[in-house]
């Protein structure tokens, strides 16, 4: 009779724990969704939108952009963080491109299936699932999850939330916690430095996660979070997640999509190199046991053009960058800015943005520019 009640009292839990999710579950077209199996790596898009908290109630922008594969063969978990500001062409999910544009508009203009594409562009990596949190559902998350550890590597008082951090460890609720991930105009790096945050928030969620074991705890954390957060993962998929991989989740390695600083039409972005789009293509492939392939996209055509152009990558004062096919570019409004078979080139600024991280020992300092891409996996 007791094993009777525990067997009903765990398939209430596990129903209403899945109802729980009916109200962030949106399917997206997606040619690159597969089943989630025993000891088969994936790939997930996390997108973290501007809004939920602090007053903002708008759809938002995906200032926050990385990719994660989960591969539990190799028991290791890959995140590749891409700047907001890295100049992209923006596709739909269909495939169809929607002009030029900073890759944080993605979301906006084509929603969560054509941020997947643009991004599956980008990096030529097939992307497999996406979640998209705003920043109200990892405030809530975190204080379900009883808080976590974070580290920080210098002091600051955030001028935009008044939230102070001293160097060192800190055990962080959800409030703290959106202020240690959102900081960037005090930090020396920029948005570089604030993305190794962001990444370091994830990670710390993910291994508290992934640590727990309780059906009832996974059905409070979707509650919570529910209204806050949209995904093409299933409750079913979830749990597969949580069994299969939690050692996954325990090696983590991460980086960031280097960019160099430039300015168009006066606006600042990140281009990334040929030699840089290939770095992390080739790193994110591997983790999910495919095999290198050279990256051919928008990006590496403009590239081209610019070097024979003149343009020097290394040069760090936010050099002129040309943008030989802009065809259509939007604003997030929807806005033709750009008419179609037009160039645009960037005016050089005297003081960038942000202080770039540091890729194979060269440190870029200067505002942001970048590219989008094509090409099959």
């Amino acid at each position: 009779m007791l094993l009777l009640g525990a067997g009903a009292s765990a398939a209430y839990v596990y129903y209403t724990a899945k109802g729980s999710l009916s109200g962030s579950y949106s399917a997206v077209k997606n040619s690159n969704k597969t089943a989630i199996t025993a000891n088969k790596p994936i790939s997930v898009l996390l997108m973290g939108t501007d809004t939920g908290a602090y007053g903002r109630t708008y759809k938002g922008r995906t200032d926050t952009m990385i990719v994660v594969t989960i591969n539990p063969k190799t028991k290791k978990t890959t995140m590749v963080s891409i700047p907001r500001d890295t100049v992209a062409k923006i596709y739909s999910a269909s495939g169809k491109s929607e002009g030029v544009q900073k890759i944080n508009a993605a979301y906006t203009l084509a929603g969560a299936g054509g941020a997947i594409k643009t991004v599956e562009k980008l990096t030529n990596v097939p992307i497999n699932y996406y979640v998209t949190m705003n920043m109200g559902g990892l405030k809530k998350i975190v204080n379900a999850i009883g808080g976590i550890t974070v580290k920080a590597t210098f002091s600051w008082t955030d001028s935009a939330t008044h939230s102070s951090f001293t160097k060192g460890t800190h055990h962080v609720n959800g409030t703290k916690a959106l202020a240690f991930a959102r900081m960037r105009d005090e930090d020396p790096q920029g948005d570089y430095g604030r993305q190794k945050r962001q990444q370091q928030v994830i990670t710390a969620i993910i291994k508290k996660v992934m640590n727990t074991k309780s059906v009832s705890t996974y059905h409070k954390l979707l509650s919570l979070v529910s209204s806050n957060m949209k995904t093409d993962l299933s409750f079913d998929n979830m749990l597969e997640l949580a069994k299969d991989d939690r050692q996954a989740g325990q090696t983590v390695k991460k980086t960031t999509l280097q960019g160099t600083g430039v300015y168009i039409e006066e606006s600042s972005y990140q281009v990334p190199t040929t030699k840089e789009l290939n770095r992390v293509s080739k790193m994110l492939r591997k983790s999910l046991g495919l095999s290198a392939k050279t990256v051919s996209n928008y990006n590496t055509k403009e590239n081209k053009l610019n070097v024979a152009a003149g343009f020097d990558f290394s040069d760090g004062n936010n050099p002129t960058y040309t943008l030989y096919d802009s065809s259509g570019s939007t604003t997030t409004d929807g806005t033709t800015t750009t008419a179609a078979g037009s160039s645009t080139t960037g005016t050089t600024g005297t003081t960038g943005d942000t202080t770039g991280g540091t890729t194979g020992g060269t440190t870029t300092t200067g505002g942001y520019g970048g590219g989008g891409t094509q090409g099959g996996y």
